[in-house]
């Protein structure tokens, strides 16, 4: 709203210089700032400055002065804001208040910078603004303040002037913006190349929670203004560039081009290949011996097999030419001796007459061609050969050479090939360590007589686990101890580790001594399905291990120490690897008790674009050789890896079997560093993380296709980023859906989940464990799949602290709690009788409602019924996606992300960790303080049977007496009915004292008194 300034001669000039370091908060890591100016009911605003953190506007609001002696007793508010081109919402970037008596005269005021405030408790802010007021009696005010996206207001003169003024009064701060101009851009750098930067202590402010206003509306979120456009929802989408998008991919080769192929490669889009398999070669002449290979050549790309001997030539290899890197006409085969340019004989075919190959036709036959020399004359010497044009459907495609991979060093080959993966079939094994008998500490040289400190030590591999010490018993004899304790580990098929139980001995501080050890091979352990133990056992110790043969020879043992223990397999459980909430299988480990699948799950990988760099090689620049892996249930892939490309295409489709809907598939999109020979060869690379996506079965409509591409964030130590975006084309379809719709009312976990359950402790540990053996094994296998690359799409690190991740968390909770927030709200109105017509229409239905109570449970459920259906017209259409607005990654602070990645323990400096703790004591106190003031009202209520306050009880218990015999006299629907009105009545009958019930209330005693 813009305002003109009439009257009176003394006008006030707010003259708006300049901000510098401003928050962002578009989502691409910049803001489009405007000021906005109130001064006695006037608003007036300056220009925006597109994408700009340090603007300069050197603005001119001029504002009518009603009384220029009441000046100082009035305040300017100023406000700067973020205008959003996707909508009509606004948000705020900080405030400033500048009293009346602060004013100069004209011709007196200078630029004053001001320190932008917050205006609410999560309001995120920074960065300051240059201000300079004073009164002026000459006539500037305009009609109209342009605020056009980059014009100049008219009558403001020109702007190189302006700036050149400021910078005339104001040096410094022009040198400053600069430098924060610098600081502030991106960094196009991938995570493994970002080294975060550690903050100088005295740059930073802890963030210290205060009181403040919760949120206006639900779903609106704190500290942000909704001008125009509704309450802003904390789950919208934010920045367009972060928002998921609707593609239109032609699935199996377009609707014009549909083959036999469709039914099992529709979600993906044809590639044509040019496959050429070179099988052997015979009667090639060759003196002396040596190795032969063959070499495939079509136009600047050249294929070699590996070398064989003159003796038996035989390579069956394939090679793959993309069709749109085809630059000739003839493809030539070459069959040459190793190291030598000159070749033994060759063989040549048209493209044009190379035939077209659609599975699930078979394989085409090689031939024997008779090769050719120099001169074109024809040899003795022939090579068996087939060509063929075909698509990624072919099954020679996930062997073959491909001509994009030419750069690709031999050893690297093949770790950029298409894989499938099985992660290993885990166990709970469960071992019950019950007692031991005859054991005899063997401490020597030990003159002083003690009670023995014994416990059990069990090992599996890298686990291990003890026992308590076993307590002094009246009724056993030290020799004899007894824990009675459940140790549970993972272990995974095939069981190639023993099971390793040990008595020790503690006989001081950090010195243990071996008592006894057995070994039991995990083989010969019980299986069990239910709750039902398995028999126990007694093992014989092994006493003399550690002794030589002639030592054993000369010991006499007096007893045989044995323990007594009840080792099971327990694979009723299911063996959490992910996070609880993102878990993509909930089965049993024992397949007995697996049930039939419900559905299929397809999904085509199609590819991806905008990724940014991750890597420089020489003589290419910056690139990225991408490469995508999808996890659900036990089936991982691994896609190829696109060599040297921004844009790879894979187009490559999988199936999983879904036996739960409730379930998640994660796909993440890593950079290879095994292409580089240096890396390969030193094995201590590690595969960047490019971007996630997750996406829960539940919320897919059953036998549509999803054709999206979903944008992969990475939170870096500067921001979010979006690090490109990935195609996919997603189906799930199932064949009953009675029996899908039975699975949701069936328990999440298997039944020994809730029969014996795991504690929450023991499920994160017994987590960390299966993470650890799936790591490993998977990195066992060719090519291996990296830890790094395990433990990303495990969500390993899910459970560490995280400011951000905090305060996202508790802005979804006052999400949730926002609708019972706006009930009590629209309540109230109806007591305050605000909308007459509404409160009589309310206490009607009140009373018409306590007139016939059966109603009341039919009437809610037919309301929520009638919304349910009401919403499904604006059900949603896309698959969910990370979303930067909810993950509060939008608007964080440096040094909380800084801290996110910090090391654990901790690799910062001294001082900067006395000021994370500091923040984090602030925090705690306010939940301390919350967490107490809910304990006091529990208290109360105790308090009222308690006598702790005689007279309360006192009064308490008469009234109960009194109210006893009132309701047994007086219908309940009449009291019922009697207090609604009461409640409802209209305020000139109200008063605005608290009630007598509340005042008596307040008035107990609790326990606070009593704390230190």
């Amino acid at each position: 709203m813009n305002c003109t300034a009439t009257g009176g001669k003394e006008k006030l000039v707010v003259e708006v210089v300049a901000a510098h370091n401003l928050i962002p908060k578009d989502g691409e890591g910049s803001s489009s700032p405007f000021v906005e100016v109130e001064f006695e009911n006037q608003r007036q605003r300056t220009q925006v400055k597109r994408k700009d953190l340090n603007p300069i506007w050197n603005e001119k609001l001029v504002f009518h002065i009603v009384d220029v002696a009441d000046l100082p007793y009035r305040m300017i508010e100023v406000n700067v804001f973020n205008e959003r081109r996707s909508s009509n919402n606004r948000n705020f970037l900080g405030k400033v208040r500048v009293s009346g008596s602060s004013v100069a005269k004209e011709g007196e005021g200078a630029p004053q910078m001001y320190s932008l405030d917050k205006r609410s408790l999560f309001s995120h802010i920074r960065g300051e603004i240059t201000l300079k007021l004073y009164v002026s009696t000459r006539e500037e005010a305009k009609d109209q303040v342009g605020i056009d996206n980059g014009g100049m207001v008219p009558g403001s003169g020109s702007g190189f002037l302006k700036n050149k003024k400021v910078q005339q009064q104001n040096p410094a701060l022009v040198v400053q913006q600069n430098q924060l101009g610098q600081e502030n851009r991106p960094m196009l750098q991938g995570q493994n190349h970002a080294k975060p930067v550690e903050p100088k202590p005295g740059e930073i402010k802890p963030v210290v929670i205060t009181t403040g206003p919760g949120p206006t509306m639900p779903g609106g979120t704190p500290g942000e203004a909704s001008v125009g456009g509704g309450p802003l929802n904390i789950f919208s989408n934010g920045s367009s560039e972060f928002s998921l998008k609707e593609t239109s991919p032609h699935l199996g080769g377009g609707p014009l081009n549909k083959d036999k192929t469709s039914s099992t490669y529709d979600l993906v889009e044809q590639m044509q290949y040019l496959y050429v398999r070179v099988v052997k070669a015979r009667n090639v002449s060759l003196f002396g011996g040596g190795e032969i290979v063959a070499e495939v050549k079509l136009g600047n790309y050249r294929g070699v097999t590996k070398r064989v001997n003159s003796s038996n030539m035989d390579w069956d290899q394939v090679f793959a030419f993309s069709k749109d890197c085809i630059q000739s006409s003839m493809a030539e085969i070459f069959v040459k001796e190793s190291n030598k340019d000159d070749f033994l004989g060759r063989i040549s075919f048209d493209l044009n007459e190379v035939p077209k190959r659609v599975p699930p036709d078979s394989q085409l036959a090689p031939q024997w061609y008779r090769m050719e020399d120099k001169k074109g004359e024809k040899l003795k010497a022939e090579v068996m050969v087939s060509i063929w044009f075909g698509t990624q459907a072919d099954e020679a495609f996930a062997e073959a050479w491909h001509s994009k991979a030419a750069n690709v060093h031999f050893d690297g080959l093949g770790s950029i090939k298409s894989k499938v993966y099985l992660s290993p079939k885990l166990w709970y094994l469960r071992v019950s360590v019950i007692e031991a008998q005859d054991i005899i500490p063997g401490e020597k040289g030990s003159t002083m007589v003690r009670f023995p400190e014994l416990f059990a030590k069990v090992q599996v591999g890298n686990q291990v686990l003890r026992t308590r010490i076993s307590p002094p018993s009246s009724s056993r004899s030290f020799s004899n101890p007894f824990w009675n304790e459940d140790l549970l580990f993972v272990v995974a098929e095939p069981f190639e580790d023993y099971l390793s139980v040990s008595v020790e001995d503690r006989v001081g501080p950090g010195r243990e001594e071996v008592i006894g050890r057995v070994f039991l091979p995990l083989t010969t352990m019980e299986r069990r399905t239910d709750d039902k133990p398995v028999v126990s056992r007694w093992f014989n110790l092994d006493n003399h291990f550690g002794l030589s043969a002639s030592d054993q020879s000369k010991l006499v043992s007096r007893f045989g120490s044995r323990i007594h223990l009840r080792p099971s397999l327990d694979g009723g459980y299911h063996v959490l690897d992910e996070a609880t909430m993102y878990s993509s299988d909930v089965r049993p480990t024992a397949k007995q008790l697996w049930k039939p699948h419900i559905g299929v799950l397809e999904m085509g990988i199609l590819g991806a674009t905008g990724l940014m760099p991750m890597k420089i090689k020489e003589g290419k620049g910056s690139t990225t050789d991408a490469y995508c892996v999808a996890k659900y249930g036990q089936k991982w892939v691994r896609t190829r890896t696109v060599v040297d490309s921004l844009s790879p295409k894979w187009n490559e489709q999988y199936t999983w079997e879904v036996f739960d809907p409730c379930t998640v598939i994660t796909i993440g999109v890593f950079d290879s560093c095994r292409i580089d020979k240096n890396v390969f060869n030193n094995s201590g690379g590690r595969d960047s993380r490019i971007g996630k996506v997750r996406i829960r079965l539940s919320t897919l409509e059953s036998d549509r296709v999803y054709t999206h591409s979903y944008p992969l964030l990475m939170l870096h130590t500067t921001g979010v980023k979006k690090m490109g975006e990935l195609h996919l084309a997603v189906r799930f379809s199932c064949a009953n859906m009675g029996n899908m719709l039975h699975t949701y009312m069936l328990p999440l976990l298997p039944k020994m989940h809730y029969v014996q359950p795991l504690g929450v402790n023991q499920l994160e540990t017994l987590r960390y464990q299966a993470l650890n053996v799936v790591a490993s094994r998977l990195n066992r296998a060719e090519p291996p799949l990296g830890r790094e690359v395990v433990e990303y799409m495990l969500d390993h690190d899910s459970h560490m602290w995280s400011m951000r991740r905090s305060k996202a968390n508790f802005l979804r909770l006052m999400n949730v709690i926002s609708g019972a927030v706006a009930l009590n709200r629209w309540v109230d109105s109806i007591r305050n009788w605000n909308k007459p017509v509404y409160s009589a229409l309310f206490v009607v239905v009140f009373l018409l409602l306590v007139a016939f109570p059966e109603l009341i449970i039919p009437a809610i459920l037919v309301y929520m019924a009638f919304v349910g259906l009401w919403r499904y017209r604006s059900r949603p259409r896309q698959p969910p996606h990370m979303d930067t607005r909810l993950s509060h990654a939008e608007s964080v602070y440096p040094d909380e992300l800084d801290e996110e990645f910090d090391s654990f323990p901790t690799s910062r400096s001294a001082d900067l960790v006395r000021m994370r703790y500091d923040r984090l004591r602030s925090v705690a106190g306010r939940i301390q303080t919350v967490v107490g003031d809910m304990a006091t009202q529990g208290e109360r209520f105790q308090a009222l049977l308690s006598w702790r306050d005689p007279r309360a009880t006192f009064l308490f218990v008469i009234f109960c007496l009194f109210a006893a015999v009132g309701f047994y006299a007086v219908p309940l629907r009449v009291v019922v009915a009697l207090w609604g009105l009461y409640a409802l009545r209209p305020p000139r009958f109200r008063s605005k004292l608290p009630s007598r019930a509340l005042s008596f209330f307040r008035r107990l005693p609790t326990k606070a008194d009593s704390l230190l």
